[in-house]
């Protein structure tokens, strides 16, 4: 029997410039209760979010966090991150640790350092500079889950190695990394650990897939308005989150997928999905809710 957590939180994350980030949202979702948002005075930074996590971590909470990010980069395709280069790591763990490496000193878990190196910056597509390693696939390389996710019409991800428009996740993950680097160890990481019994564990999601999966149409999935907000819960037999101030895609999003992502963790097929071996875990990572 998979373990169920008491409560699912998500972040929308944010591969923006600065420190407060107005693209960053967090909500949570716990029985019975309707799903809400946590905004603390002056918004959400990175540095916040890796102290709110370390606050679960130290309080041993029993929560879900999702993080709409890619973990891990390709790798299945070439048999490496990045092939030809003599930095490639071998694992997902060491790729956070590499992209800390040449990014340490930027503030704000900024990773502009990491892409801005001669030899990583070949392998990425950047604004004004197409890296002669990025690969020769129509847009670009991709990870196997962002390939069944595609296959099963879920979702139509992007490259994680393109930085460049505004559906791109690349930026945003790679700041993610660096905030990883600092977690390994200290929090279960799906799926590269074990879930523990006790305590919280972090699952990469994908909003656009909890929303198809609760319902809404692949790409017309962005709910801007309180009425639509409503007419989703609805449907699916949820309370409504609580009047918002505004009704973005960054605060809906989080609030959808953390009710999505409540339920969608009591399925035990969503942790065991099709195709997921340990080298797989352990190099390009997974998105929960592809199975």
């Amino acid at each position: 029997m998979t373990r169920q957590f008491a409560a699912a939180a998500v972040f929308d994350w944010s591969g923006a410039v600065g420190e407060r980030l107005p693209g960053m949202a967090l909500a949570i979702k716990q029985a019975g209760k309707a799903p809400a948002l946590i905004e603390p005075p002056g918004g959400w930074s990175r540095a916040r979010a890796l102290a709110w996590i370390e606050a679960r971590i130290a309080a041993r909470d029993d929560i879900l966090i999702g993080l709409d990010v890619s973990v891990g980069l390709p790798f299945l395709d070439t048999g490496a991150y990045f092939p030809g280069w003599d930095e490639t790591p071998a694992t997902a763990r060491a790729l956070w640790a590499l992209v800390e490496r040449h990014a340490t000193d930027e503030p704000h878990f900024a990773a502009n350092a990491f892409v801005a190196h001669a030899e990583a910056g070949r392998y990425f597509r950047q604004t004004g500079r197409l890296g002669d390693r990025y690969g020769a696939a129509p847009g670009g390389r991709l990870r196997r889950v962002e390939i069944a996710s595609r296959e099963a019409g879920l979702a139509n991800p992007y490259c994680s190695l393109n930085l460049v428009g505004a559906a791109q996740v690349g930026k945003a993950s790679l700041t993610a990394m660096r905030l990883l680097h600092r977690l390994a160890g200290r929090i279960a990481i799906w799926p590269m650990d074990p879930l523990p019994a006790h305590g919280p564990a972090i699952v990469e999601i994908y909003t656009s897939i909890a929303a198809v999966q609760l319902g809404l149409p692949k790409g017309r999935s962005k709910v801007r308005s309180r009425e639509r907000l409503e007419a989703l819960f609805a449907a699916v037999d949820e309370p409504a989150p609580p009047l918002l101030a505004r009704y973005d895609d960054h605060a809906t999003d989080a609030l959808i997928t953390a009710a999505w992502l409540h339920r969608a963790q009591r399925d035990p097929g969503a942790w065991r999905p099709r195709g997921l071996d340990r080298h797989l875990a352990q190099t390009e990572g997974w998105t929960f809710g592809v199975t």
